[in-house]
């Protein structure tokens, strides 16, 4: 049998069974899967060349090592800001991730009904049910605007004990929350807090976009969808695959001195300065939570990069020196190596569990912590 260029799968397959060479079927779909995997890879390898990060050195550069004079909340203290009636995965992931990788403390803010059983899930974690809902809320604007500005004043006295704040995971949209959530953001920028919006976070950003632009320590991940939405909305078209480090140069300029991490078969960061690319090999298994590790890693990674840039006082021999775009930068690597290490030990049946569960092998193979 000869099979000549530009012949699909089916029509090889085909063609063999009349010819009856055909393989078994289990061993054609593991040969299709191959290619169609290598060539992924290999395309994702070829458009992102020129933009592709350092990412194993970003993340040496960016971990701190170990001294027995730093004290408890010197490697990052987090906190989350998300989690209601009907979503307390997510807020769990993201803050569960920011120990996994290394930071000393990590705090959830939740709403009340959401609170038991975040705290169930695991006691390493500081959980305040402090948020409110509608349902929760008098109908009448006077006890709205208490019951907000309490919820407000709740989070605000911990802020200036945060490293950063990420904001959105199992958030939910439910309007009264919202409307606090906005109010806790204009807090963080306040108070110089590195923010990271994820999740319903994005939907609520992507309606105000007053709440992130000009905020230099801001961090946008949308997924696909809701990356569609942003260039809709600030770009006023659709999304340019064949243009796809331009459009995202263009969007984050556009929205102004923030930074987005753009996810995706190959995650692109832009901060409206520079475009850089992540393509490092993941997982082909897509369950849901993954982008919560991601918000969670990067929280921590862009703690660590700033910290470590203002300690330096400008020595720092790296690129990119925006702390952001390290963030986001070490933040992807590391889950992709860790979804990696997950997917060849469990293979269908990984869960977000098991990926958590690699973060810290995942840095320690790149960075030794001895």
């Amino acid at each position: 049998m000869i099979v000549k260029h530009g012949m699909n799968y089916l029509t090889v397959l085909n063609s063999a069974r009349n010819h009856k060479l055909a393989p078994p079927l289990a061993v054609l779909r593991r040969q299709q899967f191959l290619i169609r995997v290598l060539g992924v890879r290999g395309d994702n390898r070829m458009q992102g060349s020129k933009f592709e990060a350092d990412s194993d050195n970003i993340l040496r550069a960016i971990t701190p090592v170990f001294d027995p004079n730093r004290h408890k909340g010197q490697a990052g203290k987090i906190a989350v800001i998300g989690g209601c009636r009907e979503y307390t995965g997510a807020p769990y992931f993201a803050a569960i991730s920011a120990l996994k990788i290394g930071a000393d403390l990590s705090h959830v803010f939740c709403t009340k009904d959401a609170a038991p059983v975040i705290k169930s899930y695991s006691p390493e974690l500081i959980v305040h049910p402090v948020l409110e809902e509608s349902y929760s809320v008098g109908d009448r604007d006077r006890d709205k605007d208490h019951i907000s500005r309490r919820v407000v004043a709740e989070v605000d006295k911990w802020m200036e004990r945060f490293d950063c704040l990420v904001v959105g995971p199992g958030l939910g949209r439910d309007p009264f929350l919202l409307d606090c959530v906005s109010e806790i953001i204009k807090q963080a920028r306040q108070s110089n807090v590195p923010i990271i919006i994820d999740g319903d976070g994005l939907f609520l950003v992507t309606n105000n976009l007053g709440l992130v632009s000009g905020y230099p320590l801001a961090i946008l991940t949308p997924n696909v969808n809701e990356y569609k939405r942003l260039v809709q909305k600030v770009l006023n078209c659709e999304v340019n695959d064949q243009d796809a480090h331009g459009q995202l140069l263009s969007l984050a300029k556009q929205i102004g001195e923030v930074t987005i991490l753009r996810k995706g078969k190959c995650d692109l960061i832009s901060d409206g300065e520079i475009v850089k690319s992540v393509s490092n090999h993941g997982s082909p298994r897509r369950c849901g939570g993954q982008g919560d590790i991601l918000s969670g890693s990067v929280a921590v990674f862009l703690s660590w990069a700033r910290q470590l840039i203002l300690a330096d006082e400008g020595n720092l021999i790296i690129s990119p020196t925006n702390p952001t775009m390290l963030g986001c930068i070490a933040g992807s690597a590391l889950l992709r190596k860790a979804a990696s290490l997950a997917f060849e030990d469990r293979k269908r049946s990984t869960l977000t569990t098991d990926i958590i569960e690699c973060l810290g092998r995942s840095l320690e193979d790149i960075c030794p912590a001895c």
